[in-house]
């Protein structure tokens, strides 16, 4: 889609998305229009709250027709930058319903909001909202594609600072969009060997280096939990390594990025029902995130060094299929007692984790994982829960999602939480049980951390969308892209 910044309010285009606060002030609008929305609100056509929408045909000259799409943003003093975006997605879905290829949308002038944000938010509500993943479709429908978007009225002081805002939104979206579009595959299509390639793909596209390390590397890196969740697939392990370095001045400072990359999870033998199983492919949602978030940092050329580590894999079942019962190696010397072959995806990211901290030297570290079902239960689809041992990286984590309308929430790591983790005849044990879910199996994966400043963002509850809502399509999300992005550039 093209997208540009125009600071006049008029242009050819014959379709135009008009944002509107409750009480029926808009802006940059001319006298005729202002009383038309009055109308439209004393006659109950229109309320402005947030996110309804109200359509107007109008003939211009020539017998051309025009539509306009007035949208609500809610209270005035109630605005934010994730309520612009929920209105301009609103917006966009209803201008997708007129089969047009071009439309407008007016600026929003804020004292509270700076134009950059703005201009990030109605970019990202456009793009987000307009995304489909049809490339299975053989026959698709019969629609016009809306491929050019202009965000018109912006004061000629400010088109500079909107212009500059929107090119860093647009690959932040494009990588948001390439994290949609890995977890929507088919797990027939993406083993990890093809999800190594799409990274090396992406890694030529954007500026970071990859390194794909196959089965044999990884046996002598010592990765037995890896190893053992991946062994029961014919399609082997590929430990996917990205690096960026933007900041040469302070090389010893890295932030380690480390994404679940389960391609497909059965359960294993602790089988899992056959309905859960049906989105499983969802299960790399934390290595889309990693891959994502690495392809915005390096296009942007953000100053910071950062090393994304992915351990990709399938948990099938087969003759050599790890088992409940076993115990089980790791790289960081621990051994794990197997209690439930499900909660595998904290096996791989224990090797992950420390392998990041000791071969890659990491100062700082972020686990991202599609991990507990507890997670969806505590805190539902909307907000990722985090564990973390240090509350000034948590709050630094709370301040960029915030940045992108992303919700974080901590929950509490207690020591008396790690006593349900301790086996009796290992290091460790995989599952500390029902209780405390996303806690105890957050804190499995800080046993692998050293000391290391550490956040682990369960995203099981937001990487996926089970219907069109706001400005995610039903699918993948892209979520934790935008956040991670943020975390690495402000910090």
């Amino acid at each position: 889609m093209k997208l540009a910044i125009q600071s006049e309010r008029h242009s050819e285009i014959l379709m135009e998305v008009i944002p509107v606060f409750e009480g029926g002030k808009v802006l940059h609008v001319c006298n005729s229009c202002a009383a038309r929305v009055q109308r439209f609100i004393k006659f109950g056509r229109f309320n402005a709250s947030l996110g309804s929408t109200y359509k107007f045909t109008k003939e211009k000259d020539l017998g051309l027709i025009k539509e306009e799409i007035y949208v609500g943003l809610g209270k005035e003093e109630e605005i934010t930058s994730e309520r612009i975006r929920k209105a301009i997605a609103k917006a966009i879905r209803e201008v997708k319903k007129l089969n047009v290829e071009k439309a407008t949308v007016r600026f929003i002038d804020l004292d509270n909001i700076s134009t950059e944000e703005v201009v990030k938010a109605i970019t990202e509500g456009v793009v987000f909202a307009d995304y489909e993943f049809n490339k299975y479709k053989e026959v698709k429908e019969d629609k016009v594609c809306l491929n050019e978007v202009r965000i018109a009225s912006v004061a000629e002081e400010k088109v500079a600072a909107a212009e500059k805002a929107l090119e860093e939104a647009k690959v932040i979206i494009d990588s948001t969009i390439a994290a949609r579009n890995l977890v929507n595959e088919p797990a027939n299509v993406l083993i990890p060997e093809e999800l190594a390639k799409r990274a090396e793909d992406m890694g030529k596209e954007y500026g970071f280096q990859v390194e794909v390390m196959h089965k044999e590397q990884i046996e002598a890196l010592g990765m037995e939990a890896y190893l053992a969740v991946a062994r029961g697939s014919v399609n082997e392990p590929k430990l996917i390594v990205m690096r960026y370095f933007g900041d040469e001045a302070n090389k010893e400072n890295i932030t380690g990025l480390v994404g679940k990359g389960l391609t497909f999870d059965t359960g294993g033998y602790s089988l899992k029902p056959a309905d859960y199983m049906l989105h499983m492919k969802n299960d790399m949602g934390g290595a889309a995130a990693v891959i994502g978030a690495m392809a915005a940092i390096s296009k942007n050329k953000v100053k910071a060094n950062v090393v994304a580590v992915v351990a990709a894999c399938e948990n099938v079942i087969s003759g050599g299929s790890y088992k409940p019962g076993d115990i089980i190696g790791s790289m960081g010397g621990k051994h794990i007692e197997i209690i439930n072959t499900d909660a595998e995806g904290r096996l791989t990211l224990a090797d992950a984790v420390y392998y990041a901290v000791e071969k890659e030297e990491v100062t700082r570290i972020v686990d991202v994982a599609t991990l507990t079902g507890a997670a969806l239960i505590a805190l539902g689809d909307t907000t990722t829960a985090v564990i973390t041992n240090n509350d000034e990286f948590y709050s630094k984590l709370q301040k960029a999602a915030e940045a992108c309308g992303e919700k974080v929430w901590q929950l509490p790591a207690f020591e008396e939480y790690k006593e349900l983790i301790k086996s009796s005849v290992a290091d460790l044990k995989n599952t500390g049980g029902r209780y405390a879910g996303t806690i105890t199996a957050g804190l499995f994966i800080g046993e692998f951390v050293k000391n290391t400043p550490w956040l682990h963002l369960d995203i099981a509850g937001t990487a996926w969308a089970d219907a069109d809502k706001d400005y995610l399509t039903k699918g993948g999300t892209g979520g934790s892209v935008r956040t991670l992005y943020y975390l690495v550039k402000n910090n």
